[in-house]
């Protein structure tokens, strides 16, 4: 093991041995050397004794030109010494080296905890499973929060931005959503306080940024006109699905997402559709019986060969775009009126029905059976013995609906509608 004075010059300079490889070592720092092998490779190392044993340290490739890549003779120096001082209180420079090179790869890789990710993962794992209603919350988080924080670590999210986001949805009219989407971020940020991908939520002390009120919102006998002719004018596929939400007061997503072996006796006496516990929001399965006008408009639906879905322009999902649906229907609706109506939104026709059956005569209890409803006169102790399924009682209520809407759509009185509703029965 030579040993000589270590220069710029000399390191690049040292020649190489013919076979294998030759340490030279600096004269004033014996301790801190320079390896070249026979291919020329020349690196600057450190012997020195670990726990009791020599060990060999690699500082790195020598630089062997000004301003060339590799570590300089004086940076290497410098480490050798902090190594030795490192070394001389007990410490392992090579677990240092390990520690650091980890970092440096983890760093390299893709944070597997950016917020899309984990959303992806909480509709998967947790909310899918667990929840009916997941595909709205997938909607709501894939529209308006995962394209602002798409690719953002989620431990990187502050509660500021929590609240920059919300605020900007009711700045821009949509206080309701802004609601709702903070409802969803911080369901997906507890979820993630449970995994412990977070020690905490920075969503948990933001607060709704926006009091509603109840909805109360009916359609006036007017305003049901123009809904029933702006539906005509969608045509396919909105028409049918539209005007069936009005004639059987049930959610939006239940009618989109209606399959034929869901409906039965359509061309019978007793058309009905049974709404599976799967898709029911109260997971409870619920049968809908189908006034005949209700039952026409689905025979005319044009049924797509292997396709399960009644409203379908794919052939293998539902129909799908349904807000921009009701834009072009408030269009319609502008244009035959002349001005925009008073804002509603398509669950409002579900309380339309439920006031107009209300004003036909249905009792409460069969108006709430027509819903689906579990609660209200259905909760606590009469849930458990109240076994009527109401099955004639809805039919008849739901007919005389249909029938008052027939009556409104030929522009007739509709007073002689509580005549129709005793003749349903």
């Amino acid at each position: 093991m030579p040993t000589t004075r270590l220069t710029a010059q000399s390191v690049a300079r040292l020649p190489p041995p013919e076979v294998g490889q030759t340490d030279y070592f600096d004269a004033s720092f014996p301790a801190f050397g320079l390896r070249v092998t026979a291919k020329g490779v020349r690196t600057f190392i450190l012997l020195t004794r670990i726990n009791g044993k020599k060990a060999r340290l690699t500082i790195g490739r020598a630089q062997t030109r000004k301003d060339g890549p590799g570590v300089s003779l004086a940076d290497a120096r410098r480490q050798a010494g902090e190594w030795q001082d490192q070394v001389a209180c007990g410490r392992d420079p090579r677990e240092e080296q390990r520690a650091a090179k980890a970092a440096a790869e983890q760093a390299q890789q893709p944070d597997p905890d950016t917020w899309d990710q984990v959303v992806e993962r909480f509709i998967r794992q947790y909310a899918k499973p667990r929840n009916r209603s997941w595909r709205e919350a997938e909607r709501v988080l894939g529209k308006d929060v995962t394209p602002r924080w798409r690719g953002r670590p989620i431990r990187e999210i502050s509660k500021r931005e929590v609240v920059d986001l919300v605020d900007a949805l009711v700045e821009a009219g949509k206080p309701a959503l802004a609601n709702r989407v903070l409802q969803h971020i911080k369901r997906v940020m507890s979820w993630c306080v449970e995994k412990d991908i977070l020690e905490d939520s920075p969503a948990r002390t933001v607060k709704a940024p926006a009091k509603l009120e109840a909805r109360d919102r009916v359609l006036t006998d007017d305003e049901i006109r123009l809904f029933w002719s702006a539906a005509d004018r969608m045509g396919f596929p909105w028409s049918v699905p539209l005007k069936v939400l009005l004639l059987t007061g049930q959610r939006r997503s239940e009618v989109a997402e209606m399959e034929w072996s869901e409906l039965s006796d359509l061309d019978g006496e007793t058309p009905t559709w049974t709404i599976p516990a799967r898709r029911a929001k109260n997971g409870v399965e619920h049968g809908v019986p189908l006034s005949p006008h209700a039952a026409d408009l689905l025979r005319s639906v044009p049924r797509i060969q292997g396709c399960r879905y009644v409203f379908s322009t794919t052939g293998n999902s539902p129909v799908s775009g349904i807000s921009k649906a009701k834009a072009r229907l408030d269009g319609f609706i502008t244009e035959m009126k002349g001005d925009p109506l008073e804002p509603w939104t398509l669950h409002d026709l579900r309380r339309t029905f439920a006031s107009g059956a209300a004003a036909l005569g249905v009792r409460v209890e069969v108006v709430e059976r027509c819903l689906g409803h579990t609660s209200g006169t259905f909760r606590g102790i009469v849930s458990v013995y109240q076994r009527h399924e109401f099955g004639p009682e809805k039919r008849a209520a739901l007919t005389a609906w249909a029938n008052h809407i027939n009556l409104l759509v030929q522009n007739t009185e509709a007073d002689d509608t509580v005549v129709m509703l005793a003749e349903a029965r």
